[in-house]
């Protein structure tokens, strides 16, 4: 591994952590409105991007380090599947930042399994 794709896993990871500190307090406010299904489908999605993320830089092979980056974008889609619902209601609080930064996220999951491969 070069010192650039360090760089962008060390990047990643920034971007994964803080990602998911804001899908926490984003779903705290959804389970205020007492919004608990959608609220704990983002809990589990947004934080286990971040999670399959670490475990991929830890891989003990390419393998396992592509699986664990493939199980983080899975996890990513369907994050913005239950954002994008959220974005269309009005009754919701507004997640389009949370969407543009899910977006960044998963175009750079993408593009670090071009690498790999």
């Amino acid at each position: 591994m070069n010192l650039d794709e360090k760089q962008l896993e060390s990047s990643l990871l920034t971007q994964t952590f803080d990602f998911a500190v804001n899908i926490i307090s984003y779903a705290a406010e959804l389970q205020k409105q007492n919004r608990f299904i959608i609220g704990n489908q983002l809990l589990k999605c947004g934080t286990a991007i971040g999670a399959n993320t670490r475990e991929a830089e830890y891989a003990e092979n390419e393998f396992i380090f592509i699986s664990k980056t493939e199980t983080a974008i899975k996890e990513a889609t369907e994050m913005y599947q239950w954002l994008s619902f959220c974005e269309t209601r009005k009754d919701y609080p507004n997640c389009k930042d949370l969407l543009n930064e899910l977006a960044e996220i998963i175009n750079i999951l993408n593009k670090t399994i071009e690498t790999a491969k």
